[in-house]
């Protein structure tokens, strides 16, 4: 099958999922994750899409996460990695460990119990925030809790992946030094992202870039005086070169993208100088970012972002004799994790990061997810290295799949009690 028809059978489905969810009033992240795994089980999909959807894919969590990192300030987020500390380190160690201990029990293998643990401890940032968002509960602290600490999650599963899975494999062991290293790219990069925007990107008209001789003029106030057109594409080029430095430096380039977002606030649309000849003149400058934002969301939530979900439940294949036979094990898995998860990250949130106990316990579903991370180390062991063996390989995926669905359920039971505790 071409892959242009792959890309419209996933987009009828994007389709499909919206109305469902708007029939369940539920978030539709649950029904693209569905429509994925009964395309792929029924056929219609192959189980190897294309290298084509799987870019498009990626484009499309870039764009989710940027535009998630568009409504989100940078003094808030800031705030929230002070706080978000104790998340992120009891959120991560507990459900690894619990992995950990749970497949060294039933596979008595280390190096698999090791790849086990690793794979169920990043978060699905991305799944939380956009369930959030359908919710409209994206803007909240515990929102903000939820992004910052998955982000320092995912610096530290990237650490251990270069640790674990050298280890695993038989390859190399490694010193603190690599991790050291991995480490301080990811500190690094946050770094100079944010001095070089506030230094670049200047927060009235004129900025500090306005008084260098000769490169006044390439201010980013004088960018966006362009048309809305050209100033969405001069966006969209800013996230993805910025998304790539952070692929370059080891890091996933939602990462990046979400950074990008961060970076750029409201007031770079204002008082846009409009000495560029033939550039027209935009009285309302708010109005014209709100026209760009729509525009963006349009592509990250309706668009491009959707296929991401859909090629991820189509992860999900179904060998019936296999499953089950792994249905002790994933039952297992599923129940002490979702605990586990719950528990680490909402004490957590309540008592390192000041949270209140709707807050707390909100934190706690919302790093349920297992994140593409998951799905990348699966493969790296199960496919690249042979760590993994069927059982296991297979008690992942679904459990990832289940932990996956539980966030936009359980974030939707929740709601009512989490916003009377704010009102």
């Amino acid at each position: 099958m071409h892959t242009l028809e792959n890309l419209t059978i996933i987009w009828i489905g994007v389709l499909l999922a919206h109305f469902m969810a708007r029939a369940t009033r539920l978030t539709p992240v649950l029904f693209y994750l569905f429509m994925g795994a009964v395309y792929v089980n029924t056929g219609i999909l192959p189980t190897e899409p294309g290298e084509f959807i799987r870019v498009f894919a990626e484009v499309g969590i870039i764009l989710i996460m940027f535009a998630l990192g568009f409504e989100e300030s940078t003094d808030n987020f800031i705030a929230g990695v002070k706080r978000s500390w104790g998340i992120a380190f009891f959120g991560g160690i507990s459900p690894f460990l619990t992995a950990y201990l749970l497949a060294l029990y039933f596979w008595e293998d280390t190096n698999m119990a090791l790849v086990v643990g690793l794979s169920m401890a990043a978060t699905a940032v991305s799944l939380t925030l956009i369930s959030l968002k359908s919710e409209g509960l994206n803007k909240t602290k515990a929102a903000t809790g939820i992004m910052t600490s998955a982000l320092l999650d995912d610096i530290a599963s990237l650490a251990m992946i270069a640790v674990i899975i050298p280890i695993a494999s038989g390859q190399a062991t490694v010193g603190l030094a690599s991790i050291g290293f991995i480490m301080a790219k990811a500190v690094g990069f946050f770094v100079v992202v944010t001095v070089l925007a506030l230094w670049v990107l200047p927060s009235e008209s004129k900025g500090p870039l306005y008084f260098v001789p000769g490169l006044g003029r390439f201010g980013i106030s004088h960018i966006f005086a362009f048309s809305r057109g050209q100033r969405t594409l001069v966006i969209l080029i800013f996230v993805m070169l910025v998304a790539i430095s952070s692929h370059a430096l080891g890091l996933h380039p939602a990462v990046g993208a979400y950074m990008a977002g961060l970076i750029l606030r409201e007031e770079y649309f204002k008082n846009a100088p409009t000495a560029i000849a033939g550039v027209e003149e935009y009285d309302d400058a708010p109005e014209d970012f709100k026209g760009i934002k729509r525009v963006i969301d349009n592509v990250a939530f309706v668009w491009i972002g959707p296929v991401f979900f859909v090629a991820l439940g189509a992860k999900i294949i179904f060998d019936w004799d296999l499953l089950v036979s792994v249905i002790p094990y994933v039952a297992a898995l599923t129940i002490s994790l979702i605990i586990i998860q719950i528990l680490s990250a909402g004490i957590a949130a309540r008592y390192t990061g000041g949270f209140n106990f709707a807050e707390s316990v909100m934190i706690g579903l919302g790093m349920l997810g297992r994140a593409e991370l998951a799905f990348v180390v699966m493969d790296i062991a199960y496919v690249q290295n042979d760590i993994l063996t069927d059982t296991a390989f297979y008690t992942l995926m679904v459990t990832a799949f289940f932990m996956n669905i539980s966030v936009p359920l359980s974030i939707r039971l929740w709601k009512p009690y989490f916003v009377k505790s704010r009102n």
